[in-house]
C-alpha cells in the first residue's frame, strides 16, 4: 500500500476539480487492507473510497478524511452454478472495462453491453451501473466489503444490496468498502437481445436481435463515442461524468402529461416509469454547448454538462443545482443528481 499526504484529488478525477486529500493510500495488495483500516481510523470521519474517479465531484477544499484509491487488480473464474451460469470472481480495483473484455473473450454473456463505461468494478454495485439493456443487478451474485460499523469483513448477497435504478445501499454511504465481488454470467457466443434501436442501427439487425458478444460490444461503443461517453475520445468535452442526471420517476398523472408532449416515457427494469432527463433538459432550454455557469457547459454531443477552463466544483455544483431549477419551473419534474460530491 502506498500513502501520500496532501494529494491533489482533481488528476485522479474526470472532471479535474477539487482540492487535495489529506491523506491518499493506494491499495495494490487485498492483504494490505488492515493497514488502512488501522490508517483510516486515525484520520476524522469514515474513509472515501475512490476508484477512477468517472463519477464524483470533489470539493474544491479537498477531503479530510482518509482515501483509499481502488487499484486492486485480478479475477478467477470459479465454476458455475445450479442453473448453468459461470461465476466470476473479480477484485474491487480491476477495471470495469478489462473485465467486460475478459468476458467477451470467454464466451461469456451478461455485460456486453457495458463496454467503455469507466471506471472499476468496485463501484458497479454502488451505481447497479447498466447501460443499453443491461444493469449490474442483472448478474451480481455477492460482494464481499469492509463494514465500518461493525468492524469486519461481511458478504452481502445482490438482495442485500438493494440494487435499484442507478442506486444501492452503497450510494451515498460510507458504511461499507468493496473489496471483491462475484457475478453468474452464461456461456454464449450471441450478445443478450439488442434492445436499444440507436444499436440496432449500428448492427443493421432488427432491435431484438442477438449477434456475435464482439459485434455487440463494437455497435455499443461506436454509440458511446457519438455521444462523446467514451473517456479520451469526446477532445474538448472529455472532462465530464457522463450521465449528471437520472432519468428521474413519474407518477401516472406526469406519465400522461408528458406523453402528450411526445417526451421519452419508458418502463424500467425495477418497475419505475421514467423519463428521458436529456429530454427535460432540452426543454428547459438548454441546448448543446450552452454555458450554464463558469466554465460549465451542456457538452457538444450529449445533454451533460462538462469542465472548462476556470471551472471549479463550486460552480460545477451550482451549474447542476440550476438546470435542476429550471426543468422544475418548465416541466413540473425534478431531476435528480446522480453524482457522488466529496
Amino acid at each position: 500500500m502506498r500513502v501520500t499526504h496532501e494529494v491533489p484529488l482533481a488528476p485522479l478525477t474526470t472532471l479535474g476539480l477539487g482540492g487535495p486529500a489529506a491523506v491518499l493510500c493506494e491499495l495494490f495488495d487485498p492483504a494490505d487492507f488492515p493497514e488502512f483500516v488501522a490508517l483510516a481510523d486515525a484520520s476524522p470521519g469514515r474513509p472515501v473510497c475512490l476508484g477512477e474517479g468517472s463519477n464524483v465531484v470533489v470539493g474544491d477544499a479537498g477531503c479530510p478524511s482518509a482515501v483509499l484509491r481502488m487499484s486492486t487488480k485480478g479475477l478467477r473464474i470459479t465454476g458455475g452454478t445450479t442453473d448453468g451460469r459461470v461465476l466470476v470472481e473479480v477484485q474491487a480495483g480491476h477495471l470495469l472495462g478489462d473485465l467486460v473484455d475478459t468476458t467477451i473473450a470467454e464466451g461469456l454473456t451478461g455485460m456486453e453491453m457495458l463496454v467503455g463505461i469507466p471506471g472499476t468494478t468496485g463501484a458497479t454495485p454502488v451505481q447497479n451501473v447498466g447501460a443499453y439493456g443491461q444493469e449490474t443487478a442483472d448478474c451480481l451474485v455477492e460482494v464481499t466489503a469492509w463494514d465500518w460499523e461493525l468492524r469486519r469483513r461481511v458478504t452481502l448477497d445482490a438482495a442485500a444490496c438493494g440494487l435499484g435504478h442507478r442506486t444501492s445501499v452503497f450510494k451515498r454511504s460510507r458504511r461499507w468498502t468493496l473489496l471483491s465481488l462475484v457475478f453468474a454470467l452464461r456461456r454464449s457466443e450471441l450478445s443478450a437481445p439488442v434492445t436499444y434501436r440507436t444499436v440496432a442501427a449500428a448492427l443493421d439487425v432488427p432491435v431484438g436481435s442477438r449477434v456475435p458478444l464482439d459485434e455487440a460490444a463494437q455497435a455499443v461503443l461506436a454509440v458511446r463515442r457519438s455521444k462523446g461517453m467514451v473517456l479520451g475520445c469526446a477532445g474538448a468535452d472529455d472532462r465530464s461524468v457522463g450521465s449528471v442526471f437520472l432519468s428521474p420517476e413519474i407518477t401516472p398523472a406526469q406519465a400522461d402529461g408528458l406523453r402528450a408532449r411526445s417526451a421519452p416515457v419508458n418502463r424500467f427494469p425495477d418497475g419505475s416509469t421514467r423519463v428521458s432527463a436529456s429530454w427535460l433538459i432540452r426543454q428547459a432550454g438548454f441546448e448543446l454547448n450552452t454555458p450554464v455557469g463558469t466554465g460549465v457547459r451542456v457538452s457538444s454531443r450529449h445533454y451533460t454538462l462538462v469542465a472548462d477552463e476556470g471551472a471549479t466544483a463550486t460552480g460545477f455544483t451550482r451549474a447542476v443545482e440550476r438546470v435542476q431549477q429550471e426543468v422544475l419551473c418548465r416541466t413540473g419534474v425534478r431531476l435528480t443528481s446522480e453524482l457522488d460530491f466529496l
